[in-house]
């Protein structure tokens, strides 16, 4: 299935928000974040440029994995709402402009599910075969293991079933046996029910593993096939459903999953690029992000990566060496308790920074103005940070701050009843929060929207070619963006101190202008396409390239 017509390729140019309902905003007054209150602040999204929402597991769990142990795919957690308040939040979202796609949670499920209960009782259960099992499974497989913290294998013995399953993650998440042709076909007709209550995709959890989830099972297969049916059966039932993948990968294995003539996922979070700006914001030096983007391989038609400065996860590093690792912990995670597993963080970025508000500003524009589609967390958007005294990586999904009061305006609970703590000290609702930003024309807030306002503006940030400039500074990326005739040159410093950047555009027309799209000012190219651009500390700038003739677009 090669793709052609672009029509329906609107998350290449989308502002994707990620949301935990259970920690945006408690309508009911119960202490847990609901559907009504993620209703209420529908507006407050489309203000600040939001196309398109990414709610994080809506579904029925015991609630060990913050969602992702599922015991009813079809299902709402009852703490939150119910299907009526689903549907009416995702038309109330349309209506806004803003589309919405749910987690498809589909490598495992909770122990508690019903398949799983069913499975366990009897070797003749027709849920048996649903799940991963053996009698002598292999000793040592502790590389395989995702949470070396808690499991210490990846398989679990279990007295009524009198086998072994396996669970990737955690024991309480048995693996599906995706191999299973009903669980194939029960997985598309999950797909097909939510795509009818309105969403359009899912953020696919766990992809590798997923279609990986039954290699230990005889006869020959192939792994990718399950994504070809998933990806044909969604965009059968809606020509505008997207399939964005979390593949934490290198390059040359994550590109597997788009298909090689695009007909897997359309999206794939871009982890590479994320650990190595990490490094770059590390060593104040450009180049890790240059490597990334000059490895990243060609795409087939319509593919788009998806670039991100924080996920709900760790920050994880695992691509990068240990001496890299270290790099990156010494300087943004130097404490063991901002450390998880020993291979990521688990910080905002703010805190990371120090809450310098020049770091902060030129990472969001340094991700908007990559090729890519740019993703947010929920809280980004307002310098939220961390609370390390919630464990593991709670410590970021703490809830959204709007105001300065009482549980920072998430809930009129009493604080002991709240679904999370919230942050305390310097980043806390005292110091962060939404009432404050939105009266304060200088504040992150004011940025962020900013930024969604001139990306979506600037067709070639999404769409356009990457030309990566040359210039003498280390620690500056200079690149260039550009689609039909739209063109933009981004500048990034990641150093402290200020700098000239010399540049030349030898395509340039004599009388070319270069238009600040982020402040007020132009300024002109000489007659070979050169000039001296000043750039301060930290600083950013988006100058569009306007032609003579042309009109000068802001």
């Amino acid at each position: 299935m090669k793709i052609t017509d672009t029509s329906d390729l609107w998350w290449r140019s989308a502002v994707v928000y990620c949301l935990d309902v259970e920690t945006f905003l408690d309508w009911d007054g119960d202490g847990v974040g609901d559907l009504g209150g993620f209703a209420q602040r529908l507006d407050y999204l489309a203000e600040l440029g939001v196309t398109c929402i990414w709610l994080m597991p809506i579904y029925p769990t015991p609630g060990r994995d913050d969602g992702y142990d599922v015991t009813d795919l079809y299902g709402i957690n009852e703490r939150i709402g119910n299907h009526g308040d689903f549907v009416e939040v995702v038309r109330t979202a349309r209506d806004r402009g803003i589309r919405v796609i749910i987690d498809l949670v589909v490598n495992h499920t909770s122990d508690q599910h019903p398949w799983f209960r069913s499975a366990r009782r009897s070797p003749s259960s027709p849920f048996r075969d649903w799940y991963v099992w053996a009698d002598d499974p292999p000793k040592d497989q502790t590389e395989e293991l995702f949470f070396p913290d808690v499991e210490d294998s990846i398989w679990e013995w279990d007295e009524k079933a009198g086998q072994h399953y396996r669970h990737r993650f955690y024991r309480h998440q048995p693996d599906l046996n995706t191999a299973n042709p009903l669980v194939r076909d029960e997985l598309q007709k999950v797909v097909g029910f939510w795509l009818q209550l309105g969403v359009s995709g899912f953020r696919v959890d766990a992809v590798p593993f997923f279609i990986g989830g039954s290699d230990d099972q005889p006869g020959p297969r192939d792994p990718h096939q399950i994504l070809r049916d998933l990806r044909s059966f969604a965009s059968r039932r809606s020509g505008e459903a997207v399939l964005l993948g979390e593949v934490n990968l290198p390059y040359d294995e994550a590109t597997a999953y788009f298909g090689e003539s695009g007909d897997e996922l359309q999206m794939v979070f871009d982890f590479t690029l994320n650990q190595r700006m990490y490094l770059a914001l590390a060593r104040e030096a450009a180049a890790p992000i240059v490597e990334a983007l000059t490895a990243r391989p060609a795409l087939p038609n319509g593919a788009q990566w998806a670039v991100f400065a924080r996920n709900h996860d760790e920050l994880t590093l695992d691509q990068l060496t240990d001496e890299e690792r270290q790099e990156v912990f010494a300087a943004f995670g130097p404490d063991e308790e901002m450390q998880v597993w020993a291979r990521g963080l688990r910080r905002r970025l703010p805190p990371m920074l120090d809450g310098d508000p020049r770091r902060i500003r030129m990472v969001y524009s340094l991700i908007y103005s990559l090729p890519g589609t740019p993703v947010l967390f929920y809280g980004e958007e307002i310098g939220m940070g961390e609370e390390l005294s919630v464990e593991g990586r709670f410590a970021v999904r703490t809830p959204m701050q709007w105001t300065g009061g009482r549980n920072g305006g998430f809930s009129e609970a009493k604080p002991s009843r709240l679904h999370r703590p919230m942050t305390t000290g310097g980043f806390g609702p005292a110091h962060v929060n939404v009432e404050d930003q939105r009266s304060d024309t200088d504040s992150l807030l004011a940025f962020m929207e900013l930024l969604n306002r001139r990306y979506r503006e600037s067709p070639e940030l999404a769409w356009g070619e990457l030309e990566v400039l040359d210039q003498p500074h280390d620690a500056v990326l200079a690149h260039r963006m550009t689609h039909d005739e739209a063109s933009t040159v981004c500048l990034h410093n990641l150093g402290p101190e200020a700098v000239v950047v010399p540049l030349e555009l030898p395509d340039a027309e004599p009388g070319t202008e270069l238009v600040d799209q982020l402040e007020a000012g132009t300024c002109g190219l000489d007659e070979k396409g050169r000039i001296e651009l000043s750039l301060e500390g930290h600083g950013h700038r988006w100058l569009r390239v306007v032609p003579p003739g042309h009109r000068r677009l802001r």
